[in-house]
């Protein structure tokens, strides 16, 4: 008996089969094998075709059926992971009205602020735990404002999760970990966030019913069953935003644990069990996977936006072969990179920086004595500053933390990064055989009954690498982080 798990990332769309009784991974597939291209019709804009992640879902799904030799009958559940904070509005033909508007899109910081001051800074804080920022709802309402004539012809709006179920089995609807990530649910009332949407001036019929995020989501239709190459009335049983998936599937579930990526964004998400709040909204607390109103758990996300991208810029634009070719040569190259210091914040506005873009740089840059290698190691060096000064505001939010869990995946293949990372936050850093399509895959397999809990859900991970403090070189990493930061205040103060 197998489970399939979705992961719709932005770069690409992921899918993993779990043999349900070893609790083994049979095998993955991914489609495209390049990065998918994120439209940006404007400075600050970032979009997508929702039928695009779909084609790739159903290009991914076949491939790894076929290629690990999985008889159809014995998927028994589908599980479904996503990119965050998204934008899809469909018509009441269930088509989507126009690209989704991504998680990296800056354009609704403004509509944000707007709602936050129109709704009540205190009200927002205390019973969203957010202010409505850059989120799903402040997207819509920048759609309200400035596509009058499209607006109009909404008839449910869904997070990119949402539509690749609807699409599946035919079911609008969504989870309260979805509605919070867009800042649509209250906490204080444990529904949906009715007074924000008052102040915005949008029906709630709008938004999709709820269902649980573990649990029956709808079940495959028979007409795309032969599309994906799957029988009918197979159930979706499991549907959460990639950051809180990722939690999951590192066992990243209860009060202290704290859980780690670094792909096209970077975040750390640890799990509280407190209804607290940033008060500059420069971290953000959304229900976990396992929240209740009876028993809390929610994750306090910190995001980067150029973590994986900006390596992957570098690659583009060096022409090294690949990623372990770039940390080999960044391997080579003291700890400081000589001097040279990296800012990577050039894929728009981030939160933790209070919804500013000082964009991306070199600085102190010497031609006579950096070269490629010193790119590649002030790149990753850069990023696991940008960590460190993440988790600084995480720390005043009480989410201290000794030990940090990751899948082996994207930078966290890069033992100059890992290694940096420990470092400069003093943490042991353990990294785990999984990713967020396992992840999905597990999660569908506990949501259809198959495991009886959590702990029997990730009784098989395994941890598979640890890096720890490097003592000999904190007080280069220490120099190097000092520069760093005083470069990235210059960057955002200049006068």
């Amino acid at each position: 008996m197998y489970t399939l798990g979705l992961d719709i990332g932005s770069s690409a769309v992921k899918v993993s089969v779990l043999e349900v009784e070893t609790g083994r991974c049979a095998g993955s597939a991914a489609s495209p094998d390049h990065e998918m291209t994120i439209s940006a019709p404007h400075p600050g804009w970032a979009e997508q075709a929702p039928r695009e992640w779909w084609k790739k879902a159903v290009l991914a799904i076949r491939q790894v059926m076929k290629e690990n030799d999985i008889r159809p009958s014995a998927v028994a559940a589908i599980g479904i992971a996503y990119q965050m904070h998204g934008l899809v509005a469909v018509d009441r033909n269930l088509h989507p009205l126009r690209p989704a508007i991504i998680w990296c899109d800056s354009r609704a910081v403004g509509s944000g602020k707007t709602l936050f001051e129109k709704a009540g800074a205190e009200r927002c804080m205390e019973r969203l735990l957010n202010a409505p920022g850059n989120f799903t709802l402040s997207k819509l309402y920048w759609l309200k404002n400035h596509e009058e004539e499209l607006f109009g012809r909404i008839w449910k709006i869904m997070l990119p999760g949402d539509y690749i179920a609807l699409r599946m089995t035919g079911e609008v609807c969504t989870t309260v970990s979805g509605l919070s990530e867009g800042i649509l649910w209250d906490f204080k009332e444990n529904a949906l966030a009715g007074f924000l949407l008052d102040a915005a001036g949008i029906s709630p019929e709008m938004v999709p019913a709820t269902v649980p995020t573990f649990g029956m989501q709808g079940r495959i239709t028979a007409q795309v069953a032969g599309e994906l190459g799957l029988p009918a009335g197979i159930p979706v049983t499991y549907r959460a935003g990639d950051q809180p998936n990722n939690a999951f599937s590192l066992k990243v579930t209860e009060p202290g644990e704290t859980a780690a990526t670094a792909g096209t964004s970077g975040v750390v998400y640890g799990v509280t069990n407190q209804l607290q709040s940033d008060p500059f909204s420069r971290v953000n607390t959304f229900a976990h996977v396992n929240h209740s109103a009876w028993l809390p758990r929610l994750g306090i996300l910190m995001c980067i936006n150029g973590t994986g991208i900006s390596n992957s810029w570098l690659r583009r634009m060096t022409g090294v072969e690949g990623y372990m070719q770039m940390d080999q040569m960044a391997a080579g190259v003291p700890a400081g990179s000589d001097g040279l210091t990296f800012l990577p914040f050039g894929n728009g506005s981030e939160r933790m920086l209070e919804n500013r873009s000082p964009g991306a740089a070199f600085m102190n840059l010497d031609f006579n004595l950096h070269g490629q290698a010193h790119l590649c190691r002030a790149v990753q060096e850069g990023v696991a500053f940008a960590f460190r000064y993440g988790m600084k505001i995480m720390e005043e939010s009480g989410m201290v933390t000794k030990l940090v869990r990751a899948g082996h995946a994207n930078m966290f293949l890069s033992s100059v990064f890992c290694s940096t990372l420990a470092s400069i936050q003093d943490i042991t850093l353990e990294l785990y055989d999984t990713d967020g399509s396992l992840g999905a895959a597990r999660g569908a397999a506990l949501g259809a009954g198959l495991y009886h809990d959590e702990t029997e859900a990730l009784a098989m991970l395994k941890c598979i690498k640890t890096f720890r403090p490097d003592r000999g070189q904190q007080d280069a990493f220490t120099d190097a982080y000092r520069r760093w930061k005083l470069a990235l205040d210059l960057q955002m103060n200049p006068d």
